[in-house]
């Protein structure tokens, strides 16, 4: 059984789907405070960064343990979003990306002991169609308050396919995490089957 660092609803069901036995532990983390001492650095290079950190935090206190860190970062126009702070923060997200194209980096690691063992990132592009404040409102109703803690400001297996004129990239990446590097990573530490 690994530890996933992480209380992403979203990232359990991909392991849970995928038969991993896992326990969640969400890291204790200043993720704002890390990634602004990132700044400048590389959208990938953040988001491998913070699934590390994110690791390691929760391996320190889980010796022996196979911990699971993973993390998504958003990128419009060579501008970085975080998870919305509000819902009018989740409108005004909205409104940017209408008609842009947004570059979701999935990064994960993996951590024993308190070293990484294996880090990796993906990256998807979605294509945002234009949106109308009438639609940004009426999706808000129907998908508020669980897209408060998406990074993107969709969940792609609710109403999020209604933001997008087409996605480019894994289907796991699009929900936050790299599943099949992270599958074939487990494997080579003896967590899975070969």
């Amino acid at each position: 059984m690994i530890v996933l660092a992480s209380k992403s609803a979203s990232r359990q069901a991909m392991l849970t789907a995928a038969g991993v036995s896992f326990e969640a532990v969400p890291a204790d983390l200043d993720e704002r405070a890390l990634e602004a001492s990132l700044e400048g650095a590389l959208p990938e290079t953040v988001a491998t960064s913070l699934s590390e950190a994110k690791a390691l935090a929760v391996s320190a206190a889980r010796p022996g343990s196979l911990v699971l860190g993973s993390d998504s970062l958003v990128v419009v126009n060579g501008q970085r979003f975080d998870k919305p702070q509000g819902r009018e923060d989740a409108a005004r997200h909205l409104r940017f990306f209408s008609g842009k194209t947004m570059r979701l980096h999935s990064g994960a690691a993996l951590a024993r002991d308190g070293d990484v063992v294996f880090r990796t990132v993906n990256l998807a592009e979605l294509k945002v169609r234009e949106l109308t404040d009438a639609f940004i409102e009426q999706y808000l109703d129907a998908e508020w308050p669980e897209v408060g803690y998406c990074v993107g400001v969709f969940r792609i297996e609710a109403l999020g396919p209604q933001l997008f004129e087409n996605i480019s990239g894994d289907q796991f990446t699009v929900l936050g995490m790299p599943l099949l590097e992270v599958l074939g990573a487990l494997r080579a530490e003896g967590e899975l089957p070969t």
